[in-house]
This record gives C-alpha cells, sequence and structure tokens, in this order.
C-alpha cells in the first residue's frame, strides 16, 4: 500500500464524521428542548476541531477530484482485491483496527486511486527507465516469518521445522512480532515495491529463497528472522507488464510533498475557499501556497524603484 496516500487513520477518522452537518433538522428531543444539527455541528467542531478539518479535507479532496478523474468499477475492484491479497489473514483485523466494514473501506481506496491518478498525471518516466526498473524488478511473493531476540532461538526453531514442526504453531508460540504471530507469522503476498519497507537484510532473503524454502536465521535491527516464501509468482515478460511497471515506477517517484503540492494544485484550480472561520485549518497548505504565490508575483520595493529610475528621461549632455 502506498505510504504517500493519505493515512488510514486521517479518513478512517473521517469517515465517522462524514455524515454530520450543519443544519435546523431536530437530532434529538427531550421535554427539556431539543437539539438540532445545527447546535451538534458547533459542539463538535469545539470538541474535535481536527477531526473535522480532516472530513471537510476528505470530503473536498473527493468532490474536486472526481469532478476531473474518474475511477472505473473494475479498477476498484482490482484495487480491492490487491489490498486483500497483500493483507492476506490480516484484512479483517485491519478493517476491525480502524473501526471500518468493507463498503467503507472500499470508499478510501476510491479516493486512494482518485489521488493516485491526479499525482501521476504529472509524473513522467521514459522507456528506459522501464526497461532499466524491469531488471532489477521482482514478483511478489507470499511471505510468513518468525522474529527472535536471540540467535540460538532461532537455531532452535529452524531445527524444529527441518524435523517436522509446523510453522505457523512456532510462530504462534515464540515470534516477537504480536501482529503476524497470530495469523502463523504470515505477512501476505509481499510486491517489489512494498520490499522496500523492510529491513535491507529481510529483502535480501526475499531476492534469494525460493518457494517452499526456510532462511537460516537472519539478523537485523529488529532481532533474529527465520523467513519461508510460501508462494511465488513468475516474472513475466516485460511487454506482458509494462503498463503495470510504468506506474509503479511512476509510484516509486511520488512521496507525500509531491502529493500534497498536486493537491493543493488541484484545489487552488478548483477556487476551493473555506467559508467556517473556524474550520480553515482545514486548508492551511493551499492557504500558505496561495501566500507565497501572490509574495512572489508582487515586484519588490528595490525592483519598483529600479523601474521608476528606468522610465524617467535621462539627462542630455550638452554637445560640445
Amino acid at each position: 500500500m502506498k505510504k504517500w496516500i493519505l493515512s488510514v487513520s486521517l479518513l478512517a477518522g473521517a469517515v465517522g464524521l462524514a455524515g454530520c452537518g450543519a443544519g435546523g433538522d431536530t437530532v434529538a428531543t427531550s421535554s427539556a428542548g431539543d437539539v438540532t444539527q445545527e447546535e451538534l455541528y458547533e459542539a463538535m467542531k469545539e470538541q474535535f476541531t481536527p477531526q473535522m478539518e480532516q472530513t471537510l479535507q476528505e470530503l473536498m479532496y473527493r468532490k474536486v477530484l472526481s469532478d476531473k478523474y474518474k475511477v472505473t468499477e473494475e479498477e476498484l475492484d482490482q484495487e480491492m482485491k490487491q489490498t486483500k491479497e497483500q493483507l492476506g489473514d490480516q484484512y479483517d483485523m485491519f478493517l476491525s483496527q480502524y473501526g471500518l466494514d468493507e463498503e467503507a473501506f472500499k470508499d478510501m481506496m476510491e479516493l486512494q486511486l482518485l489521488q493516485e491518478k491526479a499525482v501521476l498525471s504529472e509524473v513522467e518516466v521514459t522507456d528506459q527507465e522501464v526497461k532499466d526498473y524491469y531488471k532489477e524488478w521482482q514478483p511478489p511473493v507470499k511471505v510468513r516469518h518468525i522474529l527472535v531476540e536471540d540467535e540460538k532461538t532461532a537455531q532452535d526453531i529452524k531445527n524444529q521445522l527441518a524435523n517436522g514442526a509446523k510453522f505457523a504453531d512456532l510462530a504462534k508460540e515464540h515470534s516477537t512480532d504480536t501482529a503476524s504471530a497470530q495469523n502463523g507469522g504470515d505477512l501476505g503476498w509481499i510486491d517489489y515495491a512494498n520490499r522496500q519497507q523492510f529491513v535491507p537484510e529481510f529483502t535480501e532473503q526475499l531476492n534469494k529463497l525460493e518457494k517452499g524454502q526456510v532462511s537460516d536465521p537472519v539478523k537485523s535491527d529488529f532481532g533474529y528472522h527465520i523467513i519461508e516464501v510460501t508462494d511465488k509468482q513468475e516474472k513475466k515478460p516485460l511487454e506482458e507488464i509494462k503498463e503495470e511497471l510504468t506506474e509503479e515506477l511512476k509510484l516509486s517517484k511520488v512521496d507525500a510533498e509531491t502529493l500534497q503540492n498536486t493537491l493543493n494544485k488541484e484545489l487552488k484550480a478548483a477556487d476551493v475557499k473555506v467559508e467556517d472561520e473556524s474550520l480553515e485549518g482545514a486548508f492551511s497548505d493551499l492557504s500558505e501556497s496561495n501566500k507565497e504565490a501572490d509574495t512572489n508575483a508582487q515586484p519588490t520595493e528595490e525592483t519598483n524603484t529600479d523601474e521608476a529610475k528606468d522610465d524617467q528621461p535621462k539627462e542630455e549632455k550638452p554637445a560640445e
């Protein structure tokens, strides 16, 4: 999953507030008086300003980007499929962790794709860059691991596996990576781009191990890993995956700053303005970029003075 895309926690918070808005409709009634949507809206702004600003961001990004870019149902289904494959058995836990159901998560994926389309429209790569990238590129692998603190324990686990012990059972019993341990050490499918999220020692093993092969103890800053590649896709000819690799290479050139600059550009083009002063912080980056643009557009006092001097008629010397 792309690290530079708006964080899941941000969007998950936005999902929870997206249905709230100002208005005169009654939210709750009592013999002591009613609570209107407007009252609730004002109270939420006071108590949950950051979340309200995040919600405003999410809503405006979606409106502005969807007006210019389109995400097909096929594209969305493919993204959901890839995400589920990457998360593997951790998918349900992932949704639960952020308080999401699958429909809400699908909405988030749609916004992610809209952002991708916006930022990738400004990134270019050459055919030679794609060819060079393909030479280094490796197909996705399905991986599980057991992480322990010392080499002796790691070697003991390796010996137990060689004698027929089940990898999943040992992972649940010994692995200090609690997130994957409860799933038998399963890390799901790891594609080439996501390999960069792992420590170099771990990534190096992914390039070496064949399907069904278990590594010797691998030392990293986190401890000692026992790694198994449980499945591995074949590397297809460049012609068959060129479009996919081109997009992947473009994405590798994008970071959070590049994305934010693109979003600011799209919002500015759409003439976005926040009418509620208490939520102006939602687009503070946009406001700052506008100020910088205005400052750069205005000539400095020194420039004005020089220009004024140039405009004045020059005194001619009398002919001798």
